[in-house]
């Protein structure tokens, strides 16, 4: 709910007036121009369906991977759609994970037709502090952005509200 609640994509250029490179920014539940109520009603009426329907929640990397703007590149298209298969046909329920620094998020060490290196993007930069560096970086984003939520009760108790919070970066 975490990263449903922070909408994390990024201004491209070609898409967006005036973007030279991209840019990171946040848009709540991926669509906040068009909702209604608070974030965290969406989120707490997500979760509520999730459990219900016993949904599981992928996040998936489309975007950029190697190094900044000008040093890394898109993911290929074909690796996105061998992720999304592997989602599909159940795979990634029996695959062995390891947990990220920093975010915390769990990732699958092998998908059949992806190179395990875009998994773990630290493995796919040369500069390993550029990737520390940008990392970092990116947290305090996340951060920055959690914090107008961070404020409201979600759920029928507050036990949801920081189990989300929780699910934010650590430093």
């Amino acid at each position: 709910m975490y990263h449903f609640i922070s909408g994390y994509t990024a201004l491209v250029a070609g898409t967006e007036e005036g973007i030279k490179e991209p840019q990171a920014t946040f848009s709540a539940c991926f669509g906040a121009a068009f909702i209604m109520l608070h974030p965290t009603r969406y989120a707490a009426m997500l979760a509520e369906k999730m459990q219900k329907h016993g949904t599981t929640g992928w996040l998936v990397n489309t975007g950029w991977s190697g190094g900044s703007y000008g040093v890394g590149q898109r993911i290929k298209l074909q690796y996105t759609r061998k992720i999304i298969d592997a989602i599909h046909d159940g795979s990634l329920l029996k695959a062995q994970y390891s947990k990220t620094d920093v975010f915390g998020l769990e990732i699958p060490d092998a998908i059949d037709g992806v190179p395990s290196e875009i998994l773990h993007p630290e493995n796919t930069w040369p500069d390993k502090k550029a990737y520390r560096d940008t990392l970092l970086k990116l947290a305090g984003l996340f951060g920055n952005n959690f914090d107008k939520f961070v404020n409201y009760k979600i759920g029928k108790d507050s036990k949801l509200t920081a189990e989300i919070q929780a699910a934010g970066p650590q430093f």
